[in-house]
């Protein structure tokens, strides 16, 4: 029974792998790279990091959608997707989450937009 769950949890991993390598070329030809931080079978839950060009990218909330919505249309098992850059700290509560114009993570009414590097 072990070595069936086991099995069963290298065949996610590697459905995974092959999802991130088969969908997402484009992310290392520019420098970065996506790696898996943890699976949790029993909840679907994937955890990815994105690093190397990603972490300074503008667009890279972008593709942090595409890979959550994604995922979890391609592979059934898959519930949830936690998807970072590793830009944490810096007055952003630890962690960079994807944000979009629109979108109020707090009651401020102060907006400051987006901060483009153009």
């Amino acid at each position: 029974m072990s070595t069936e769950t086991q099995d069963e949890a290298d065949d996610l991993e590697e459905r995974v792998s092959n999802f991130l390598r088969r969908n997402f070329p484009q992310i290392q030809m520019h420098g970065g790279s996506a790696a898996i931080q943890n699976i949790d079978r029993e909840t679907g839950e994937v955890t990815i990091m994105l690093g190397g060009a990603c972490s300074g990218c503008g667009i890279s909330p972008m593709t942090i959608q595409a890979i959550k919505s994604r995922m979890v249309k391609e592979i059934p098992e898959i519930e949830k997707v936690n998807a970072d850059t590793g830009m944490g700290g810096g007055g952003m509560g630890g962690g960079m989450s994807p944000s979009f114009p629109g979108e109020s993570s707090d009651d401020s009414d102060e907006d400051e937009g987006p901060q483009a590097p153009f």
